[in-house]
C-alpha cells in the first residue's frame, strides 16, 4: 500500500506507524494468552465455543495476519485479514452477549493506523462512484466488468 505521496506529514507518518505496531503487539500479546492457555482466556473462549484445538488455530490466525499487517509489502493484506478476524470476533462475543469494546478497540486502532499512513485506503470515499468504462477513462489500469 505504497500512497506515493512524499509529502506526508512527518507526524502522521509516525503516529500512523504507532498504531499499527501497537495493533501487531495487541493481537500478538491476545495469540500469547491462547497458546499458553491463561486459564481466563481459556474459560472465556470456552463460554464462546472455542476450545483446545481452535484456541490453537485462532492463535495461529492472529499471529498470522498480524504479522502480514505488519510488513508494509503485504499490509493490505493483513488489514483485511485483521477486519475479518476481529469482525468475526465481535460477531462472537455479541451473539453470546459479551463486552465487544476489546476486538472492536484493537479493529478501529488498526483502521485508524492504516489510514493514516497509507490515506489510499479509503481512496473510494474521495470518488464518485463509476461503473466499467469510465473507471478505466479515469485512468484507472483496472477494470470492472459492466452490472446491469
Amino acid at each position: 500500500m505504497n500512497t506515493g505521496n512524499s509529502s506526508m506529514s512527518k507526524g502522521r507518518r509516525i503516529s500512523g506507524n504507532v498504531l499499527i505496531v501497537f495493533g501487531f503487539l495487541a493481537l500478538l500479546g491476545s495469540a500469547t494468552t491462547k497458546i499458553l492457555q491463561v486459564p481466563k482466556v481459556v474459560e472465556g473462549l470456552g463460554a464462546l465455543g472455542f476450545s483446545g484445538n481452535r484456541l490453537m488455530f485462532i492463535a495461529a490466525l492472529e499471529i498470522f495476519s498480524a504479522v502480514l499487517f505488519l510488513i508494509p509489502a503485504t499490509r493490505s493484506f493483513g488489514l483485511l485479514m485483521i477486519s475479518a478476524y476481529l469482525g468475526g470476533a465481535i460477531s462472537a462475543h455479541l451473539g453470546h452477549g459479551e463486552n465487544i469494546f476489546p476486538p472492536s478497540l484493537i479493529l478501529s486502532i488498526v483502521w485508524i493506523g492504516a489510514c493514516l499512513r497509507h490515506p489510499a485506503v479509503l481512496w473510494s470515499f474521495n470518488r464518485p462512484a463509476v461503473r466499467g468504462n469510465e473507471f478505466a477513462r479515469q485512468g484507472h489500469s483496472e477494470t470492472f466488468p459492466r452490472q446491469a
